[in-house]
């Protein structure tokens, strides 16, 4: 019994380790079921439940309830999956017949394109066969209504007559299509445009327009054109931008004498008389010249606008003669006020003295003649010996008077020379560091550097060529009076050795 009852036993225990190994593996499969995702529905009977066994009986039942489950989530996906299969199938056969239809019509079109590339062709070949002559006719057209179109563009009529140049560009896109004729209309229109182009050449107009100021605004102002070379406004010349065609002011005027032929000829009405004018006919870039040409202010400087710009601390420092130049004016303006100075002393000294010889017997000592008469006057009764140094010493004492200052307008007018040579030199050599740091590729760097340089030199023979002459007239106001107190002197001996019984031989004898 207890062999049978042992060997009852361990079987048992062998079922429920087996029964048990199952479920375990059930419950791995549904719980991997579980994790698996597909995309049809199962359903599953929600009153189905699984308890926990208690006794091998439940665990036999349970086991079976999930067998059942598993079964009939199985037969939903395979009943899904078929269903998405038969779905497919419909797809791809919708599909390939649509592929099918597109290469009928691709087909049908590649044969439409070549029948289409064979009627152009054919129609090309009988276009050129009609067209015949014509064709050449359309190309001088085409060819004319381009050039006419860019002169417009590059002409200054066009800122009183804009827009000119819409209709040939129309024209000249047509006739190089070469698909549509040209009217008699559009070639009567092109005729007169050309027409009235070469007219208004050779016409002087006023009209309004609107001028772009250099301080970023517009200002509508009365403008005169001048043929076809120059635009005008009341204050000069104006440009006419080809670019963005716009009337736009100079930066600065070009020289006094062209700017005021400008403004004259602004202010001109119908019928006055002709008014000297100077044209540009290349069309702005001699006026841009102009306008870059330096002034006489800026050649020679300002008396203080270096100093106020705390560039340099002379006056006229700020020309083109850089340091040199201004000494050199300093020098020449203290010369020339000398020497100018000089000469009105002396000029009205010599109308004293003229004035004095006048009235010989009334000697004033507000010129040397009678300073010297005066003297005479005192020394009557010395001898003749005596008053000869008399006399001389006073001439001797009005000489300083007569000749001051005229000896330094003489230094001036040859140190200005000099002094420009110097600055010329100076101008060299920094012309030449120039050029071994940038090279000979820019000769504007060389013939600015060489004009500085030069502008010494002409500020220098500027100052000497006035101050010699100067010189040369104040010398000659000085030598008169003098010639004249010699003379005088001269006679006054004379008379004297006379009244003294002396012989003039003597006299002269012993003064010399």
């Amino acid at each position: 019994m207890l062999n049978i009852f042992t060997s009852n036993k361990f079987s048992t225990m062998k079922w429920l380790f087996a029964l048990g190994m199952v479920f375990m593996t059930t419950l791995g499969f549904a719980q991997e079921d579980e994790d698996d995702e597909f995309s049809g529905s199962i359903l599953v009977d929600e009153g189905l439940t699984i308890h926990e066994a208690r006794t091998l009986d439940d665990l036999l039942e349970s086991i079976r309830e999930r067998r059942d489950v598993e079964n009939l989530a199985h037969q939903q996906r395979i009943d899904a999956f078929e269903r998405e299969v038969a779905n497919q199938a419909s797809l791809l056969g919708e599909a390939e017949e649509e592929h099918e239809s597109e290469q009928a019509t691709t087909k049908t079109l590649e044969e439409q394109i070549s029948e289409n590339d064979a009627t152009i062709a054919d129609r090309n070949q009988e276009l050129d066969e009609k067209m015949g002559s014509l064709r050449e006719l359309f190309g001088v057209i085409q060819q004319v209504a381009g050039e006419t179109r860019g002169t417009f563009l590059g002409s200054v009529v066009s800122a009183e007559i804009p827009d000119r140049d819409l209709f040939l560009n129309e024209l000249a896109k047509k006739m190089g299509t070469a698909m549509e004729l040209a009217s008699v209309d559009e070639m009567n229109e092109m005729w007169s445009l050309m027409l009235e182009h070469i007219i208004a050449t050779g016409e002087v107009t006023r009209f309004p327009g609107i001028v772009s100021t250099n301080e970023g605004g517009d200002k509508e102002t009365d403008l005169v054109r001048v043929g076809a070379f120059n635009l005008i406004s009341d204050k000069g010349y104006v440009n006419y931008n080809f670019d963005t065609y716009e009337v736009v002011d100079l930066s600065r005027q070009p020289s006094g004498e062209f700017t005021s032929s400008a403004k004259k000829l602004h202010r001109a009405k119908p019928g006055s008389k002709p008014v000297p004018f100077a044209i540009d006919p290349t069309r702005g870039s001699i006026l841009s010249l102009e306008t870059e040409r330096a002034t006489f202010g800026e050649m020679v400087g300002s008396p203080f606008g270096g100093i106020a710009s705390g560039k340099c601390w002379l006056p006229f420092c700020d020309g083109q003669g850089g340091m040199v130049g201004s000494i050199i004016i300093m020098v020449g303006i203290v010369g020339v006020v000398l020497a100018v100075w000089r000469m009105v002393v002396l000029f009205f000294v010599r109308q004293k003295v003229n004035a004095q010889r006048e009235d010989f017997d009334n000697p004033r000592d507000d010129n040397p003649l009678g300073k010297l008469l005066q003297v005479y006057t005192e020394n009557k009764d010395v001898d003749s010996e005596t008053l000869q140094l008399k006399i001389g010493e006073a001439i001797l004492h009005e000489m300083p008077a007569l000749t001051r200052n005229i000896s330094l307008v003489q230094v001036i007018s040859v140190v200005a020379p000099l002094m420009g040579l110097l600055g010329t030199v100076i101008g060299m050599i920094q012309t030449f560091q120039a050029i071994t740091l940038f090279g000979t590729g820019d000769p504007k760097i060389m013939a600015g550097g060489i004009s500085t340089a030069l502008m010494t030199t002409v500020l220098g023979l500027c100052v000497a060529i006035p101050t010699v002459l100067l010189h040369a007239l104040t010398s000659q106001f000085s030598r008169s009076v003098i010639h004249v107190l010699d003379e005088q002197s001269e006679g006054l001996i004379a008379e004297h050795a006379e009244s003294k019984g002396t012989p003039v031989r003597e006299v002269a004898r012993r003064s010399d």
